[in-house]
């Protein structure tokens, strides 16, 4: 306990640095990834929004599925103080935000039509998403009768890129309203109106 105070000061200092050793790490991956997407996009289109998911997302499945232990627990970490009222919008504000905000641009490329409520709701559910499968709690296993398994990573990237650039090119459509139907508003006070694939 000593050792650990005089370096890190207190339990939050060697939480802090736990989380930065391996964020910088992923951090500079997954950058160096979105540069070389919006790189082969420019000056002929925007970029595809499933590339610069893929730039997000691959970094960190691949070390989970196929790192070193340390990196399977470092993600379960993340999956604990991401679902922390305490911690997550702190640590993963300082750690991680910088690079977000940057993906946040890039999707914004991608979709330019796309209305920042959608876009901010729609990174929300990947996050919520990578959250879920770092989390590797089994359930899917039970909930399929074994025909997934929780810990098949390379079988969660393979759908989960497709997955949700269908779901932010859904939120991100132009919205229309059905006939006899006011368009949906974005006010977050207002009502949530039926969905239009009910």
């Amino acid at each position: 306990m000593a050792l650990a105070s005089y370096h890190f000061g207190n339990k939050q200092g060697l939480l802090e640095a736990v989380f930065m050793r391996r964020a910088e790490d992923l951090n500079t991956e997954r950058i160096a990834r979105l540069d070389a997407v919006l790189a082969a996009a420019k000056g002929r289109r925007p970029p595809r929004i499933e590339d610069v998911i893929d730039a997000f997302t691959h970094p960190l499945l691949d070390r989970s599925s196929r790192g070193s232990p340390g990196w399977k627990s470092y993600f379960a970490l993340i999956a604990e103080v991401n679902n922390s009222p305490e911690f997550g919008g702190v640590l993963m504000s300082r750690f991680f935000d910088p690079v977000v905000e940057k993906f946040i641009d890039a999707i914004r490329r991608a979709l330019p039509e796309c209305d920042d409520s959608d876009l901010y709701w729609a990174y929300h559910f990947l996050s919520g998403a990578l959250t879920l499968t770092f989390a590797e709690t089994g359930r899917i296993d039970k909930l399929s009768g074994g025909a997934c398994r929780s810990s098949d990573l390379d079988s969660v990237h393979e759908r989960l890129v497709p997955y949700c650039a269908a779901g932010f090119r859904a939120l991100c459509a132009p919205k229309r309203s059905a006939p006899g139907r006011p368009a949906r508003r974005s006010h977050a006070s207002e009502r949530i109106q039926e969905p239009s694939w009910k």
